[in-house]
């Protein structure tokens, strides 16, 4: 079973173009003038336009945690108070580095298995009636979890007891995937990277920040050089665009993917992992009936159309991952911060297509009857039929 090429469905990083691939196969170019200037500056009003806002757009040589810092280092200092609102792993990592930072963290817990509670958000914000709270972190998808977190919800929340925070969004998992319109939906600062929906290798975190959340920047001050939004916003010279080399494959395979998006158009980009995610609920659905396997996240309207989380009761997860790679060259996502030993994940974001993510579940159902498993055969005919739909 391993002849054939290799596919990963694990939720970042993602399958890789060969365009993305061709394109990043160049030598090393002049980073001073020429095309790749003009090349690095083309990236940002379409980043801008994903992000659905005519703010800032800063970009670091950096996976998402670097992002994560250099959201904190331009907006919060020791000593101020700033709410983490939990759904899974992710939004609970940010503010422990907003905690090593010297903030005082609180957290808003989810209700086990669903999405943020936009009314304990709001009455928790009642409850901060000097406003001490100076930002809230939140994720729009939470790798771990599987969850889709209404940020339109959560903003409402807040400005129903007018609080005047930042709201901070994490999309790594999900820009390029999901809608998100940041400036429409009142974010004021959005954190995302280029593995997984942007197809291109680890290596880009970006930051968009509306004109509060700059002002903020400029009255308070940021607590590290390079980190810093202002030089990377308001570059003199080229070289600080990056605060030095520019990440010249990056540049250029990020330029390319960015296309093949513009090829396909925003409304089909969403349209497309809404239905493969549909596809993926149903086999999971299909094949829970004769067992104990079905999606962690209990609510559809809470399950994320990126990456779906997979509980198996008493089957062996670990079992099913290994059977999948060693045995028939699938590599499905392990679970994390959950149980790993009856977790597993599938990622569906980014450069996947029907055949794709069919290939997919029929190998998981393969190794599910190698193992003699106890489920219902049949979820890939089920995922078909929704395919259909």
């Amino acid at each position: 079973m391993q002849t054939g090429r290799h596919f990963l469905a694990i939720p970042g990083p993602t399958v890789i173009p060969d365009r993305v691939m061709r394109a990043m196969n160049v030598p090393m170019v002049n980073i001073y003038e020429g095309p790749l200037i003009e090349t690095t500056h083309s990236l940002f009003p379409d980043l801008k336009a994903l992000a659905g806002t005519t703010g800032e757009a800063i970009m670091y040589i950096a996976n998402g945690h670097g992002a994560w810092e250099g959201t904190l280092a331009n907006t919060i200092h020791s000593g101020d108070e700033v709410l983490v609102l939990e759904s899974g792993r992710f939004a609970v990592g940010w503010g422990n580095m907003a905690a090593q930072m010297g903030a005082v963290v609180h957290t808003v817990l989810a209700p086990p298995r669903r999405g943020v509670d936009p009314g304990m958000v709001e009455a928790r914000l009642r409850e901060d009636t000097n406003h001490a709270i100076r930002a809230i972190l939140v994720v729009q998808v939470d790798t771990a979890t599987g969850v889709w977190n209404d940020i339109e919800a959560i903003r409402r929340a807040m400005d129903a007891v007018g609080h005047p925070a930042l709201l901070m969004v994490d999309c790594i998992a999900c820009f390029g995937c999901v809608p998100f319109n940041m400036d429409a939906w009142g974010v004021d600062v959005m954190v995302a990277a280029c593995q997984k929906g942007l197809m291109t290798p680890p290596g880009l975190g970006f930051v968009f920040a509306n004109d509060k959340a700059m002002t903020i920047r400029r009255e308070r001050g940021c607590s590290s050089a390079y980190w810093d939004w202002l030089p990377r916003a308001e570059p003199d010279m080229y070289y600080k665009l990056f605060c030095g080399t520019a990440p010249v494959q990056h540049i250029y395979g990020l330029r390319e993917a960015l296309d093949m998006m513009a090829e396909e158009g925003k409304d089909a980009i969403f349209a497309r992992h809404a239905r493969i995610a549909s596809a993926v609920r149903a086999a999971v659905a299909h094949w829970g009936q004769g067992g104990s396997i079905e999606c962690n996240i209990v609510e559809e309207v809470a399950r994320s159309n990126a990456v779906t989380t997979i509980l198996t009761g008493d089957i062996d997860a670990q079992a099913v991952r290994r059977v999948c790679e060693d045995d028939l060259n699938v590599t499905l996502g392990l679970g994390i911060g959950m149980d790993a030993d009856s977790t597993f994940r599938i990622g569906h974001m980014g450069h996947v297509n029907e055949p794709m993510i069919l290939g997919t579940l029929g190998t998981i159902e393969l190794a599910l009857t190698k193992m003699g498993a106890p489920f219902t055969k049949g979820g890939v005919e089920a995922a078909v039929a929704a395919l259909q739909v």
